[in-house]
């Protein structure tokens, strides 16, 4: 358990760390090489002079099966639409999936992107064998298609396949999804929104099923949909070059979500942290944080943003090279805390999809490092804004309530009546509430009349203070209510009267105090208020 459960767990629900996003480019082994691909065409399909037209022709082919294939399963395919987001736009088909159970490519996406290929010349010099071509790496814009896919193991996910040589395939995954589908096959009871579990009726096989996430079972996927839906290669031809796919992870995101009781907290604790991590988190912590030690060869980017202040969607972020955290707040529930990196070499890794584990591990500690410098931080005293927003009058309805100010002797006066009601079980009327009050407090009718007594219920009511016994014109204290009188109550009796006393009017000698411990925490508390306003008068 991370530090930051520790000091907070009183007001989390539970908390699960998972792969949220994950990246993977599928490369095809037999063909990614110029010479690789020169030996292919002239030793195996018999072709004595690689051109342009003759990897045009391969392309032609694949996209003339990919439209029959559409046409043949009623898929939709169609142009991608500039400044619209894909997966807004197949959204629709994607609930349909859903709400049908169904599986499958459930809609295609063309859309016009650079990607690797080959660049075939002519040499400049003759050569002994005149059907020499010079091939070479580079990068042009040509069709790609995205099949949206709804997986029966990994849930929804996109593949991307370059319709060129060497047909490049990028893979879209997100572990949420896994998740989802194994919890529904285990019928474990959930609620998922978007790409976060806000509740679960079993949260340690919550935690396991995202362990379970292995290379094993996303290869195994991935290879189903590249031979459904890859270019084709005849028996043949994948047999005499020994044609399969390696991945590799491209970019993946690793999050920790803390899941909160109410909002507020999220709120408080999200808004505290980004206030210090912009000066407390340093070069050398953030270094601290991803394990590694700054040098004057760093390269890449080294800060803390906040950033989508615009959208009113606050994203802070700290940046490491080609990495970044971010913690934000999402659906007033949960706080996460994400890994996100574009090069695994950043951390010592390598990108072979079968170091998933230990891509798994490092961002473990990762995340578990910045929870901890957070929960160190946040472990302070923070403002609450209490008196400030109970002396605020509030609406309900068409009724408007008045505030209620901590200077108030009637309320003072009336709490304190309030909080003694042990002999009253089913609470006070407004009769016996009044007596009680003109007893205690040695006062006449004229002073504080039953009129004036029921305007400051109305208003303790209000703010949900006090509540009526049933059907009964009765009152008392609701849990909110008793906390409140107490904090009321013990500011002016026994934390601001004695405190203001020392300060204006008399100053007991610390030489010659009496042996009592409430006596000498009054004087360590004046101590600490000089030393308080001596910092605030520095700062």
């Amino acid at each position: 358990m991370d530090v930051f459960t520790k000091l907070f767990g009183d007001l989390l629900v539970f908390v699960y760390h998972c792969f949220d996003r994950i990246v993977i480019h599928g490369y095809l082994s037999g063909l990614s090489r110029p010479e690789q691909v020169v030996h292919f065409f002239r030793q195996v399909v018999g072709i004595a002079a690689v051109s342009k037209e003759v990897l045009s022709e391969r392309t032609a082919d694949y996209q003339n099966w990919v439209e029959a294939f559409a046409r043949n399963h009623h898929v939709p395919i169609e142009w991608a639409e500039k400044g619209v987001r894909k997966e807004d736009h197949v959204l629709p088909w994607q609930r349909r999936m859903t709400k049908n159970d169904a599986f499958g490519v459930y809609f295609i996406l063309k859309s016009m992107e650079q990607g690797p290929t080959f660049r075939v010349t002519v040499p400049k010099y003759p050569t002994a064998d005149p059907n020499y071509r010079i091939l070479a790496h580079q990068r042009s814009r040509f069709t790609h298609y995205y099949f949206y896919i709804r997986d029966e193991v990994l849930g929804p996910m996109v593949m991307r396949v370059a319709s060129f040589f060497p047909f490049q395939t990028t893979y879209y995954l997100n572990g949420h999804s896994f998740i989802e589908r194994e919890l529904t096959r285990a019928q474990i009871g959930f609620r998922k929104n978007d790409n976060a579990f806000l509740a679960v009726d079993d949260v340690a096989a919550l935690q396991a099923v995202a362990d379970r996430l292995s290379p094993d079972i996303i290869r195994q996927r991935l290879d189903y949909w590249t031979f459904l839906l890859g270019p084709k290669f005849s028996a043949k031809e994948r047999k005499q070059i020994n044609l399969s796919r390696f991945y590799a992870i491209a970019q993946i995101e690793y999050c920790r979500n803390f899941i909160f009781k109410r909002n507020f907290p999220i709120h408080k604790l999200f808004e505290r942290s980004c206030e210090l991590g912009l000066w407390r988190l340093t070069a050398d912590k953030i270094a601290t944080i991803f394990g590694t030690r700054l040098s004057r060869r760093h390269r890449g980017k080294l800060a803390t943003v906040i950033d989508r202040i615009e959208h009113g969607h606050h994203v802070y972020r700290a940046y490491f090279k080609s990495a970044f955290l971010k913690q934000y707040e999402k659906f007033s529930t949960f706080l996460r805390n994400e890994l996100c990196s574009n090069n695994l070499t950043d951390f010592g890794l390598r990108k072979g999809l079968d170091h998933l584990d230990a891509v798994r591990q490092t961002f473990q500690i990762i995340t578990d490092r910045f929870a901890g410098f957070q929960a160190q931080w946040l472990n302070v005293h923070v403002d609450f804004p209490l008196l400030q927003r109970i002396a605020l009058p509030i609406a309900i309805g068409a009724v408007r309530y008045p505030g209620i100010k901590i200077h108030e002797v009637r309320v003072i006066r009336l709490l304190e009546v309030l909080l003694h009601g042990g002999t009253h079980v089913g609470g006070w009327t407004a009769k016996q509430i009044h007596q009680a009050v003109l007893t205690t407090f040695h006062l006449s009718d004229r002073a504080y009349g039953l009129n004036q007594l029921r305007y400051d219920l109305r208003k303790l009511k209000g703010h949900g203070l006090i509540e009526r016994d049933c059907f009964r014109y009765a009152y008392h204290l609701t849990p909110k209510g008793v906390q409140v009188a107490l904090l009321f109550l013990f500011f002016h009796k026994r934390l601001c009267g004695p405190l203001a006393n020392s300060s204006f009017h008399h100053r007991p000698d610390p030489q010659h105090r009496p042996h009592s411990r409430l006596e000498a925490a009054y004087h360590r508390a004046d101590k600490a208020i000089e030393r308080i306003v001596d910092l605030l008068a520095a700062a």
